[in-house]
């Protein structure tokens, strides 16, 4: 058995291998563990690490180092490929204010530390680790820690400390904000889902649907473009049912003949005159045009050819030279507006409606071929993998901060995941990733970063708890539940949002799955997620900024 006390207790490759797979494989199972329906997920392999150091399982310094950069850079670079293709976008109308008030949360939660440093004097480089750990956000963690050992050459193991003691009543307390908003505001769910169903319908009395059967002899023969140049109306025909009993999704070269019916999409006061002008208005509901669309198919296609790669909706003009439409495009678990500006990559799915014939005509011209997307691109990971470790270790100078600063292992990085993923393929780079493969990357780099951080931390827990790490605990609480009931009540009041986005917007602006959960559990729309999708690459970005300059302002 001496074999298996030196793999356990002694030193080498094999030892190292051995418990940090240990500690990463116990920590997960642990972290499956649910109380009140809330788990903590992969953060117990860092608590763990910090059992396992504290009764003496050490780890070689040096190894421990390298696994905990390499798996900080896994991790920050595959959430930058993933959130990237939907970082810019989600700056445009209503992502704005949503982006404005997660900025004032992330903001107030550093203000918040730093206020508890100058009342308590609690040394500000440790308010750094109980921010990251009071918000649950690990990239933020990892950043500060790289910051520091940059600047003074060594690590600080009390940073770790401080996110560990920070981070389960972090979990709690942001789900508990959310609890407290519900009956600080007297909100009723059912009262809020009315009020979102009537805001719904108002809205949607914009446009109205109306069905208009062709009898201006003065328009037969005509395309449906020639049509538009005769009346000043702005009008969308969704629709064509021929009297041959066929039916497509007119393009512009569509021939109009007398008896046609047509689904048009237009105003509310445009209704007359386009009616008066292409025959009559006929009874015929939208329900019995779906039915009608049962001759059409709906097909999720996958970009697959090269030469697809950047060109936008508009150029590939596929409503005329298909006739069929694209409502949908999902990159990466994101899901993009269909517009004509939109460049499509590689490994995008599109969801296509037409007549069967045209759907695949189009999916042959898009590729549509699954086993090319098999293969891994390996060489775009690693190429941006050196670029964001290049760019990251670039020096330069900020106002009030007299050191140089440089974004790091975690800021270089996750800034050029985001670049390649939303422009790497003007550059000829294959962006595109499995989102299982995503995950694994993902998974793995945070997995290896917990357990190195937890094994390097752990040896003075204990001492450190009792001499007053306790009282990290309700820093944390503060920096967790002060920013979040402030905004939340300029959202309310200020913004006039609604309960489930300013949900969404917490669990959001928190990074923080289990919030995220909490609120899709009690929502019956998907406000929530689209306000946590919104806001969550920019504060992603913000934390791991923040926490580096932070840690630059105390040294």
């Amino acid at each position: 058995m001496s074999w298996f006390l030196q793999l356990v207790t002694g030193s080498g490759i094999a030892h190292s291998i051995f418990i940090i797979a240990i500690t990463i494989a116990v920590g997960i199972l642990l972290g499956k563990i649910k109380i009140g329906g809330i788990s903590l997920g992969v953060t117990l392999i860092l608590f763990t690490g910090i059992a396992l150091s504290h009764f003496k399982v050490l780890v070689d310094p040096a190894i421990l180092n390298f696994v905990k950069e390499f798996g900080l850079i896994l991790f920050v670079f595959s959430i930058g490929m993933q959130v990237g293709p939907g970082f810019f976008s989600s700056f445009k109308k209503g992502g704005v204010t949503m982006n404005l008030l997660a900025t004032m949360i992330v903001l107030l939660g550093c203000a918040t530390a730093i206020v508890i440093h100058f009342v308590t004097g609690e040394d500000l480089v440790v308010m750094t680790g109980i921010l990251c750990g009071a918000v649950t956000n690990t990239p933020g963690l990892g950043a500060a820690q790289q910051t520091y050992s940059d600047v003074m050459g060594s690590a600080n193991p009390d940073i770790a400390l401080g996110y560990a003691m920070a981070y389960p009543l972090g979990v709690l307390g942001i789900i508990g904000s959310m609890v407290a908003i519900r009956y600080i505001f007297r909100i009723k769910l059912d009262r809020e889902n009315y009020k979102i169903d009537q805001e719904s319908a108002k809205a949607g009395g914009v446009t109205t649907k109306i069905s208009i059967e062709v009898h201006n002899n003065a328009i037969f023969g005509k395309s449906i473009e020639q049509l538009h140049g005769l009346i000043d109306k702005s009008f969308v025909i969704s629709r064509m049912y021929h009297a041959s009993g066929r039916i497509e999704i007119p393009t512009s070269q569509s021939v109009l003949s007398e008896g046609d019916k047509l689904l048009i999409i237009t105003s509310s006061d445009s209704v007359e005159a386009i009616t008066s002008f292409i025959g009559k208005s006929i009874d015929m509901t939208f329900d019995q045009w779906l039915d009608l669309d049962s001759q059409l198919i709906m097909k999720k296609v996958v970009i697959t050819r090269s030469e697809i790669n950047g060109k936008t909706l508009s150029e590939l003009k596929v409503r005329s030279l298909f006739g069929v439409n694209i409502t949908r495009v999902t990159r990466s678990g994101v899901d993009l507006v269909a517009d004509g500006e939109l460049e499509l990559q590689i490994g995008d799915r599109v969801l296509v409606v037409g007549d069967e014939s045209s759907v695949e005509g189009l999916a042959r011209y898009f590729g549509n071929s699954l086993k090319r997307l098999r293969e891994p691109h390996l060489i775009t990971i690693f190429f941006g993998i050196a670029i964001g470790v290049l760019f990251g270790s670039i020096p330069f100078m900020l106002p009030g901060i007299p050191q140089p600063v440089k974004l790091g292992l975690a800021g270089g990085p996750l800034i050029i995941a985001i670049l390649i993923s939303r422009f790497g393929y003007k550059l000829g780079f294959i962006t595109y990733t499995t989102q299982s493969a995503n995950i694994m990357l993902r998974e793995v780099g945070i997995s290896l970063f917990l357990a190195a951080v937890g094994l390097g931390a752990g040896e003075n827990f204990v001492e450190t708890l009792l001499e007053g790490g306790y009282k990290w605990v309700g820093y944390g609480f503060m920096i967790t539940v002060i920013p979040l009931l402030i905004v939340s009540v300029l959202a309310r009041f200020i913004y006039k949002q609604n309960y489930f986005t300013i949900i969404g917007l917490i669990a959001g602006s928190t990074t923080d799955p289990p919030a995220l959960a909490y609120s899709n559990s009690i929502s019956a729309s998907n406000y929530p997620a689209v306000a946590y999708a919104t806001v969550y690459p920019l504060v992603m970005f913000l934390r791991v900024l923040t926490a580096q300059l932070i840690v630059l302002y105390a040294l």
